[in-house]
C-alpha cells in the first residue's frame, strides 16, 4: 500500500526528531515566505496545506480580494535544520489556489519547464555558485565589511582571510554536508568581505529548492555572528560583484547528451549541447531580465574593473572553452556554465528561463557559431534593467516561460504573469530612476 503524503511528512517529521516546521516558498522577486507549523498539525499540513493572504505575501498576482493562498507541501524536499534551532524543519511547497496550482509562483512555474523538458526527452540538471557578501554596520551607520582586516587590493583566496571567517564557512560547510548536499569547496571570492561556498549538483528543482535554503541558512547564520549576509549584486561601486552562476546539463534516460568524441570545435560536445548553447545565446537579452533582475543588477554587468583588476560579469553573450569572461563557459564536456546571473536572481525563475531557452535552441538545432561568437542580431547585454525588460517582452520564449503555467483555461481578460513581472519590473526601475541620487547632486548642483 502506497504511503499518503500525510504519512510520509509525519513519519520524516518523527524520524528526525522535528517539532517545527517552516512551509516555504518564494514569491516573483524571490522572497523567502513562510509559516510556522507545530508537528501537532503535521496531518492537516500535509493534506490541506497552509493557507496566505496571497496579497500581503509580495509579488504574487494577488489583491486584497482574492482568495487564499494554498501552500502545498512537497515532502520530498523536507530539510530537517537543528542546527538552525533544535527541531526544526523547512519543506517548499507549492502554492495553490482554490485547489489548483497557482500560476504566478515561480516553483510551479519551474516544474511546468521541467515537464517540458521531459516531454522533449530530456532531464535537466543544475550546478549553482552562491556568492555573497558578509557585512557590518559601523558607529556611523555604514556598511563595510564585516572583516575589519580584509583590505587587501586582491583578497581572492587569501587563506588569511578563511581563516579570519573559519567559525562562519565550516558552520556552513557543516550545515550543507548534514543536509547530504555535498559541500566540496569553501571560498574568498575576488571582493573584499565576499565569499562563495559550493555543494553538488543536483536535479533542476532540487538545486533551486537548495538555493533557497541555502540563503536563509547563510543569512540566519551570519545574523548570529552580528553580520548581514548579502546577495545584492553591486554593493559597493568599486568591488567585484555577486553572481549566481548555474552549470547546467542534460540526461535522457539518464545517459549524458552533451558529451561527444565527435567535435571540431574542440569542446567535445554533441549538436545538441550545441542547440543547448545557442539557445542561451540567442535569448540572452531576454533571459537577464530574469537572471539579473533588479536596477542593481546592471552595475555589476555594466562594470568595466574593479579594485581588484576584473569585474568577472560578462557584458556580450558570447561562448567558449575554460574562459571566465565569456556568457557561457564550457568548462569540460558535461556541462555549459552560464554566468549572466546574480545574486538577486530568483532560482526558480531562473533556472526556468534558461532551461525554456535552450531547449529552444536545441528545438531549432541553432548554432552557435564560432568559438567566442555571439549571435549577429544580439549585441551587447542590456544596460539597465529597462532595457532588459524591453527584450524580454520582444522574445516569445523566454517570455513565455512566465506565463507556462498558466492553465488552459485561464481567462483571456485576466493578468497574466508575463505582463505582472514586466509591470512590476518597470516600475522598480522608474521608482530608482525617481530618486536623486548623491552623484546628481555633486554633478549639477553648482554645474550650471
Amino acid at each position: 500500500m502506497a504511503m499518503t503524503r500525510t504519512q510520509d511528512l509525519a513519519e520524516r517529521c518523527a524520524a528526525t526528531g522535528t517539532t517545527f516546521i517552516l512551509a516555504l516558498f518564494v514569491d516573483l522577486r524571490g522572497k523567502p515566505c513562510a509559516k510556522l507549523v507545530p508537528v501537532e498539525a503535521v496531518d492537516e499540513l500535509a493534506s490541506d496545506g497552509v493557507g496566505f493572504a496571497g496579497y500581503a505575501v509580495g509579488a504574487m498576482g494577488q489583491e486584497p480580494k482574492d482568495p487564499d493562498l494554498v501552500a502545498i507541501p512537497d515532502v520530498e524536499s523536507f530539510t530537517p535544520i537543528p542546527f538552525v534551532k533544535e527541531g526544526l524543519a523547512i519543506v517548499h511547497c507549492d502554492p495553490h489556489v482554490q485547489g489548483r496550482p497557482w500560476p504566478f509562483a515561480p516553483r510551479n512555474i519551474l516544474k511546468t519547464l521541467i515537464a517540458a523538458a521531459g516531454d522533449a526527452g530530456f532531464e535537466p540538471w543544475v550546478g549553482a555558485e552562491v556568492e555573497y557578501f558578509l557585512l557590518k554596520r559601523d558607529e556611523q551607520g555604514r556598511l563595510v565589511t564585516a572583516d575589519d582586516h580584509d583590505d587587501s587590493s586582491q583578497p581572492c583566496y587569501d587563506v588569511r582571510g578563511l581563516t579570519r571567517m573559519y567559525e562562519h564557512l565550516t558552520s556552513i560547510s557543516t550545515a550543507m554536508n548534514a543536509l547530504g548536499w555535498g559541500n566540496y569547496a569553501n571560498d574568498h571570492e575576488d571582493g573584499n568581505g565576499q565569499f562563495e561556498q559550493n555543494f553538488a549538483y543536483a536535479d533542476a528543482l532540487t538545486t533551486a529548492d537548495r538555493v533557497t535554503t541555502l540563503r536563509y541558512l547563510l543569512s540566519v547564520f551570519a545574523a548570529e555572528r552580528g553580520m548581514i549576509a548579502t546577495f545584492m549584486p553591486k554593493p559597493f561601486a568599486d568591488r567585484t560583484g555577486s553572481g549566481l552562476h548555474l552549470h547546467m546539463s542534460l540526461t535522457s534516460a539518464g545517459a549524458a547528451v552533451f558529451p561527444s568524441a565527435e567535435d571540431e570545435r574542440g569542446l567535445g560536445l554533441s549538436p545538441t549541447a550545441y542547440g543547448f548553447v545557442g539557445g542561451i545565446l540567442d535569448h540572452a537579452c531576454a533571459l537577464q531580465a530574469l537572471m539579473a533582475p533588479t536596477v542593481n543588477s546592471y552595475k555589476r554587468t555594466g562594470a568595466v574593473s574593479t579594485r581588484s583588476g576584473a569585474s568577472w560579469a560578462p557584458r556580450r553573450p558570447t561562448y567558449g572553452g575554460n574562459d571566465r569572461t565569456h556568457y557561457l563557459r564550457i568548462p569540460d564536456d558535461q556541462r555549459v556554465e552560464l554566468r549572466g546571473g546574480d545574486g538577486s536572481a530568483n532560482p526558480y525563475l531562473a533556472i526556468a528561463a534558461a532551461l525554456g531557452a535552450g531547449l529552444d535552441g536545441i528545438k531549432r538545432s541553432l548554432d552557435p557559431g564560432a568559438l567566442g561568437s555571439c549571435p549577429d542580431h544580439v549585441g551587447e547585454l542590456p544596460l539597465t534593467l529597462l532595457h532588459a525588460v524591453e527584450a524580454l517582452e520582444a522574445d516569445p520564449v523566454v517570455y513565455g516561460v512566465l506565463d507556462a503555467a498558466l492553465p488552459a483555461d485561464w481567462p483571456a481578460e485576466a493578468l497574466t504573469v508575463g505582463k505582472y513581472f514586466t509591470g512590476l519590473k518597470r516600475d522598480e526601475f522608474f521608482d530608482w530612476h525617481s530618486q536623486v541620487s548623491p552623484w546628481e547632486i555633486d554633478s549639477y548642483l553648482t554645474a550650471f
